[in-house]
């Protein structure tokens, strides 16, 4: 047996419990390993300073086996928990994404304008980045626009069999002939170069007419529904141009769309604000009361010092009701049941395929926005911001824009981040939540710094529990 020589100490890792069984969140490779009494208690030595390997085996012997205690700094040498002290420790990954990384999702802006007047709208309340009535581009993209956006598509593509083409606005449903005419082309582009497109949309569900709720299903487009729970909590924020509330127009709508559209799972998009965070009643209620297959929540995306700015206490009020909510989703898993809360899942999943992420989504990487003139962006919140452009949907992304973008916003630029154990899920936070809060995108969202910790702390207590009690369940994660 090969013994490990001279002093070692602690890595980068984060201990969790779950099951009764304890834990290692490995970083950077975001790794998850279940490890054993002894195996434990090295570490807990190592946390009082390095040890020579023959130390921590004399320190513990009257506890385990030598043989054990050897097995232990092995694999824990070998997972990388531990290492020779005074080695450099693992930096944060610095390798940018290859030349030409496909892209995947294109979110096409269809239309600038909207029917709603929500208090919190990023695009016109007020916190906008630009006022998109106030730009060159029309009110409403054209077809030609909308074409020459899906073979940008099929092209940035590359080698991918399928790309996802999501229409957004304003509310999208006001330019519905585009969408029909779109579809019908990117299909047929689409079998013409061997590609698949998918196709998904979101809406505030005030315009869903029958005819457009039997295209959606025969389309099997992707359907999300911004609601924000009760009707007082929906007619709160989300009101017409007039300051009447819109609970009563979309509640008929949106429950004729979940009787009719069963060919995708429908799901509900709850922005969350510091009078709106009765957690577990918005979920039941779009679950339960609405139908829908799935929920998201989003704390508002705003500066401080607005009347809706969730505070401190809010915060700590989400978490534990996130926490109540994802315990409910376990048990359902447990039993191989659903349970529409995306928020756990999304995170599990990530956790289940070790993502250790250099960049805090595919922003302007692998998801671009398209604005209604054709103009691409870094996403579709950056729509109409020339500060936040990289390209035309006639001439291609500008890869030179695209490389300074992505150097300068690796988290390895992000020093706050470099000793945080939760970077491989967050690195850094939302780009258009930095802007807001900090006017630039290169900023880390340190306000949500504890939020994201303890968040991340409660998902891996779940996949701990579910890999113990249901493992074959995680299977779901590997798609």
């Amino acid at each position: 047996m090969i013994r490990p020589v001279g002093q070692v100490a602690l890595r980068e890792f984060h201990t969790f419990e779950a099951a009764g069984q304890k834990f290692l969140y490995l970083v950077p490779s975001a790794g998850i390993f279940q490890i054993d009494a002894a195996s434990s208690a090295i570490l807990d030595l190592l946390s009082w300073g390095p040890r020579a390997p023959g130390e921590v085996v004399n320190s513990l012997s009257d506890r385990f086996p030598a043989d054990r205690l050897h097995d232990g700094l092995t694999e824990l040498r070998h997972i990388r928990a531990i290492g020779d002290a005074g080695a450099p420790v693992d930096q944060v990954v610095n390798d940018l994404p290859p030349e030409g990384f496909p892209l995947t999702t294109m979110v096409l802006n269809v239309t600038n304008k909207c029917n709603l007047a929500c208090t919190y709208c990023y695009e016109y309340g007020e916190d906008q980045i630009v006022d998109p009535t106030c730009t060159d581009d029309p009110k409403f993209m054209a077809d030609e626009t909308a074409r020459e956006g899906v073979e940008f598509l099929l092209r940035e593509s590359g080698p991918l069999e399928v790309a996802h083409l999501t229409f957004f606005g304003g509310e999208t449903l006001l330019n519905f002939p585009v969408l029909q005419d779109t579809v019908a082309y990117a299909r047929r582009r689409g079998e013409e170069v061997g590609k698949r497109i998918e196709f998904s949309l979101t809406t505030n569900a005030t315009l869903l007419r029958p005819d457009i709720i039997e295209w959606l299903a025969d389309n099997e487009i992707g359907v999300t529904v911004s609601i924000d729970g009760p009707q007082e909590m929906q007619d709160r924020m989300r009101v017409f141009h007039s300051g009447k509330g819109s609970y009563e127009t979309v509640k008929p709508r949106i429950r004729e769309l979940l009787r009719r559209h069963k060919s995708r799972p429908i799901g509900a998009r709850v922005t969350l604000t510091r009078e709106n965070l009765d957690i577990h009643r918005i979920y039941h209620h779009l679950t339960e009361d609405m139908g829908f297959w799935e929920v998201g929540f989003a704390p508002v995306t705003t500066s401080s010092g607005r009347d809706y700015e969730i505070t401190d206490e809010g915060y700590d009020r989400m978490l534990r009701q996130f926490d109540e909510l994802g315990r409910e989703w376990l048990e359902h898993a447990v039993e191989n049941r659903h349970h529409g809360f995306t928020n756990v899942k999304d995170t599990l999943e990530e956790i289940h395929k070790g993502v250790s992420k250099a960049y805090p989504c595919g922003a302007g990487l692998g998801l671009m926005g398209v604005t209604t003139g054709g103009d691409v962006s870094l996403c579709h919140r950056f729509a109409y911001s020339s500060d936040h452009s990289f390209g035309t949907v006639a001439e291609g992304i500008d890869r030179e824009r695209q490389r300074d973008f992505l150097e300068e916003h690796h988290v390895k630029n992000k020093t706050e981040c470099h000793t945080c154990w939760a970077r491989p899920i967050c690195s850094g936070g939302c780009y258009h939540e930095a802007y807001t809060r900090h006017g630039e995108t290169t900023a880390p969202n340190l306000h949500f710094c504890t939020w994201v910790r303890t968040w991340t702390h409660t998902c891996l207590e779940i996949y701990g529990e579910l890999s113990e009690r249901n493992p074959g369940y995680l299977a779901r994660f590997d798609h």
